[in-house]
């Protein structure tokens, strides 16, 4: 197996089969899907049945109770037989070319992480033009300093040189915090700059619009997970809320 796709789901009936849809689309074909569901009590079971029966390539499993993206991100990885591991939420979709473009790209860099730029869509599937394009080279301070400018749907590591990885439980920017794993593992992640994915945002239920929850988690990931001292963790809250209220350091375009 070339590639196996990490996608945990809670509560995403409505968007799953898109989201799943845009792997079967893959130009590459060598890949399999594994399938987290974190307890979801809307009808993701029912839907995923007739979808499941015809492709032996894709494999769900369902935690017993609702434990959080983190453990179901981990499950995922846990099963996953590729040389290579992706990420895609059961809310976002690739491009067709995404799988074959990312690893010819590895390939000839010699990348064991990657990720590549993203557009986004709204709620309903209405194109933002908005992208955004990840720096050509992250090393783990940056990955910090600029508050994380990977795009988890757009990312793959090569798991066959850099192993499995446990997500950090934090209940948000689990993402960020395991991007910040695997940097402690290779130097960098190298930076596609075309865009492969689209990231669906304005989903009910979003926190992202609380600033003080984003920043308590924020502190969380930079004191409690990372063990960063008091300074360094407050100095890094800074950078994220530097980042967040003006965009600088970021590549993010109006198309």
């Amino acid at each position: 197996m070339l590639v196996s796709v990490i996608m945990p789901t809670y509560n995403c009936g409505d968007y799953i089969l898109q989201s799943i849809q845009s792997v079967i689309n893959q130009t590459m074909t060598d890949w399999e899907i594994q399938i987290v569901d974190d307890g979801s009590t809307d009808s993701t079971n029912d839907i995923l049945q007739p979808v499941l029966e015809k492709y032996e390539n894709i494999h769900y499993y369902r935690l017993p109770q609702n434990e959080g993206p983190a453990v179901a991100r981990t499950e995922a990885i846990k099963r996953a037989s590729g040389k290579y591991i992706a990420f895609l939420d059961s809310d976002d979709l690739w491009f067709p070319e995404k799988l074959e473009k990312q690893i010819d790209f590895m390939n000839r860099t010699g990348a064991k992480f990657s990720a590549t730029a993203y557009n986004w869509m709204d709620d309903s599937g209405n194109d933002l033009h908005t992208v955004l394009v990840p720096p050509m080279k992250t090393n783990y301070d940056k990955c910090i300093r600029l508050s994380n400018p990977i795009g988890n749907l757009t990312v793959m590591y090569d798991q066959e040189s850099l192993g499995k990885f446990n997500v950090p439980l934090i209940e948000k920017r689990n993402d960020f915090a395991l991007w910040l794993q695997i940097l402690k593992k290779t130097d960098y992640c190298y930076g596609m700059k075309e865009v492969l994915g689209t990231y669906r945002i304005g989903r009910a239920g979003s926190i992202s619009k609380n600033k003080l929850k984003q920043a308590k988690y924020h502190w969380q990931l930079y004191h409690k997970i990372e063990k960063h001292s008091v300074p360094k963790s407050i100095y890094e809250l800074g950078c994220w809320a530097f980042v967040k209220g003006t965009g600088i350091g970021l590549d993010k375009r109006k198309i």
